[in-house]
């Protein structure tokens, strides 16, 4: 066997390595839920699909966060352009028994918030709401004007019975520079975004995290594990949905502040983590942790979940629970 050979078959072993094999996910799976066996007339209930996807519902309004259902591969990702998988977006639509909505709202506008959503708008009716970044995404996609509402910071909205503040915040800060300048530097899509395109056109815009009240309860949705300091103060959640993606990649000052600034601000009985899973695992079949390259450049699980485990056990009366996919679970009776 040549050298030449055996350096082809070393490298295509790391690749295979880097963009194939998945981490466990971060989380303990001691506070797995299942979903509801039965649904109590007019509760709130959740369906998770992964990262950041949440559907909510109190049986009259349903509306969702991201609705992001494509999943694009390691390759695409680092080589290639991206586009909405229709088909991913259908078999996403149709597991979480979504015909209509009434709204979407992305977080934020990177891919793995946003891409999706104007075709999620245009297939349930909802609007589609967050940033001008965001709007430019859906203009972009061909989405109507009448299906697209830019918020502003602390502007309350209602849908139904439920009452949204939008609260801008910040993004994670990726360790790596070179990630962090790509993802995070000049921030805004002021354009409309016409796919496919890499991966770094679906620019940031602004990142929120979302209050959300309601008759039956209250909760906040951090959908990245970045914090702005006292953007949050004054509100209070009886649940938080965190966000973790990266978290352990951090500094443990780091840690700390992020969860002073959120769950420390609000003061929840119970702690829901979200953005734990793959970014290119498909959205079915049981929940995977980062590809190896993605645990290098924002990883450190080991830590995100022994952090986790810690302000568990320092704070006995604050319940830890994972949602299960696409089931739904009654969130508030």
């Amino acid at each position: 066997m040549s050298l030449t050979l055996v350096l082809c078959l070393l490298l295509g072993g790391v690749f295979a390595w880097l963009l194939l094999f998945y981490k466990s996910p971060p989380v303990d799976p001691a506070w797995a839920l299942s979903g509801s066996a039965e649904i109590p007339a007019g509760a709130v209930t959740v369906r998770f699909t992964g990262t950041s996807t949440l559907l909510f519902s109190d049986g009259e309004t349903r509306w969702m966060v991201d609705g992001w259902f494509s999943r694009p591969g390691p390759f695409e990702l680092l080589f290639g352009k991206i586009a909405p998988d229709l088909a991913a977006i259908g078999r996403g639509l149709a597991a979480n028994e979504v015909t209509n909505l009434d709204a979407v709202f992305p977080v934020h506008s990177h891919y793995d918030h946003a891409m999706d959503a104007p075709e999620v708008a245009l297939r349930t009716g909802a609007v589609l709401m967050g940033s001008e970044s965001t709007a430019n995404i859906g203009r972009g996609w061909g989405l109507p004007e009448s299906q697209i509402q830019v918020v502003a910071d602390r502007a309350s909205f209602q849908l139904g019975e439920f009452v949204i503040t939008p609260i801008v915040s910040r993004h994670f800060e990726f360790p790596d520079p070179e990630l962090r300048e790509r993802a995070l530097a000049d921030p805004l899509i002021t354009a409309p975004l016409v796919p496919p395109v890499s991966a770094f056109d679906y620019k940031l815009g602004v990142p929120y995290v979302l209050h959300v009240s309601h008759p039956r309860g209250s909760w906040l949705i951090v959908g990245s594990a970045g914090y702005l300091e006292g953007a949050l103060e004054g509100f209070e959640a009886d649940t938080v949905l965190l966000g973790v993606g990266g978290l352990g990649s951090q500094t443990d000052a780091y840690r700390e502040s992020f969860w002073r600034e959120t769950v420390g601000r609000v003061k929840p009985s119970r702690i829901i983590p979200i953005h734990y899973d793959s970014l290119t695992a498909p959205a079915e079949g049981p929940f995977r942790g980062p590809v190896n390259a993605e645990a290098f450049l924002a990883g450190g699980l080991e830590n995100t979940r022994l952090f986790l485990q810690r302000k568990q056990a320092e704070n006995p009366g604050l319940r830890f629970n994972t949602l299960p996919r696409f089931d739904e679970v009654v969130l508030f009776e």
